[in-house]
């Protein structure tokens, strides 16, 4: 007689099924997106004049052409992991912020369709109401000081973006050059991103200072 040995034998036949069946035992188990199940924000500071400028005559004219034009506006309050982040989550309260929440953004996120966006693929993942987090996101913006480079642009620049950094760092008190990142498109400065705890408090983030901008020289349009 014969003994077979101990363990599982893959015959030829069932090959394709032992192998699903040895990345289903060593694949990681898929992190739960729940609400409010995560580690810091992402503040996400939009240039506007650049976004304007991308879109061109598909830009959100609420944004683009405003009386007085915008500077830097909220992009997004972001709950992230301290690796990835959640997104569409299940939220614990209505799908959709009311009208009222979302006219009362509009000062610094000048996009109904922005603020209903940031509802529903970041704010429902912070487990708050759609009320609560856009106060929270409001209290987060008020808390950082936009250096005066910034607030008096004229007319466009060319800006190295560690000196976008380096200008935001001496405007805050207590923000690091690891608690941010410079994001750039098509040779322009795109966002300005600073990673907060829970209780809006500066924190390092080593993945999002990673993801900064690379180029030497970025664009920097003037608001019209």
């Amino acid at each position: 007689m014969v003994k077979r040995r101990r363990g599982a034998v893959c015959r030829p036949s069932l090959a394709a099924v032992c192998l699903l069946l040895l990345a289903l035992v060593s694949a990681p188990a898929a992190r739960a997106e729940r609400p409010g199940a995560f580690d810091y924000y992402v503040l996400s500071l939009s240039w506007s004049p650049s976004y304007c400028a991308s879109r061109g005559r598909n830009a959100d004219p609420l944004q683009c052409r405003a009386a007085k034009p915008y500077r830097f506006i909220v992009h997004g309050l972001w709950p992230q992991y301290e690796r990835g982040y959640p997104d569409f989550c299940e939220a614990l309260g209505p799908r959709d912020p009311a009208y009222e929440t979302v006219r009362d953004m509009l000062d610094i996120m000048p996009s109904r369709g922005l603020v209903r966006h940031q509802w529903r693929k970041h704010g429902s993942c912070s487990g708050l109401s759609p009320d609560r987090y856009f106060d929270l996101t409001r209290k987060a913006f008020d808390k950082i000081r936009i250096p005066a480079a910034f607030r008096d642009i004229r007319s466009g620049s060319r800006m190295d973006a560690d000196a976008v950094e380096t200008a935001f760092r001496l405007a805050n008190p207590g923000l690091r050059d690891n608690a941010m990142a410079v994001s750039c498109q098509h040779g322009r400065l795109s966002e300005v991103r600073i990673c907060l705890t829970r209780d809006l408090e500066f924190r390092s983030c080593r993945s999002v200072d990673r993801r900064g901008c690379r180029q030497k020289q970025i664009h920097v349009p003037a608001p019209r």
